[in-house]
């Protein structure tokens, strides 16, 4: 079952409760909603995670956290799930997003070379920031999306298999009984 598989990789709520620089927030923290796993919560934190990953700035976690709580999503999820873009996976995620940005808008690729400065960055916002930018909204809005469904798809299909399983297994002792 999902939730098991998931909770293995969560904190415990009363670890985050008990930390002293999470207690900043006071008691938005303690809305037990934003720890527990279910189909609703587990779904709305892989959502709003996956479209938080691929945008293309800082702090993308906060953002995450900060969006995860109104919606009361699961919160460690929604954060963890940030992470699918990583220093190993921005660079061809983000390339991609390129790609489809200038794909969208109809503008012809440009070929360029990655420099870590600060001027290059500032040069390449008037070039290949328009299609880089519509990408990576198109890669986020896609990636929610088919995240949201297929983890509620996943999660229906385990519960309706445990119901199988269980109603099987009652069948088997009752005729056993007999």
């Amino acid at each position: 079952m999902p939730k098991k598989f998931i909770r293995r990789f969560l904190p415990e709520p009363q670890a985050v409760k008990n930390n002293k620089i999470l207690r900043v927030f006071g008691s938005v923290l303690h809305e037990p909603n934003l720890w527990h796993l279910n189909r609703r919560s587990a779904a709305g934190g892989f959502c709003i995670g996956l479209f938080f990953a691929f945008w293309p700035v800082p702090f993308q976690m906060w953002l995450s956290a900060g969006v995860a709580i109104p919606f009361r999503a699961n919160l460690p999820l929604s954060v963890a799930t940030v992470w699918v873009t990583n220093p190993f996976t921005i660079p061809p995620i983000f390339y991609a997003a390129y790609k489809i940005g200038s794909t969208v808008l109809g503008t012809k690729p440009e070929h360029f070379e990655f420099q870590f400065s600060w001027q290059w960055v500032v040069e390449s916002i008037s070039t290949i920031g328009p299609a880089f930018l519509v990408g990576c909204a198109i890669c986020s809005i896609i990636a929610s999306a088919v995240g949201y469904f297929t983890l509620n798809w996943i999660w229906r299909f385990q519960v309706k298999k445990a119901w199988e399983r269980r109603r099987l297994a009652r069948a088997k002792a009752k005729v056993q009984a007999q």
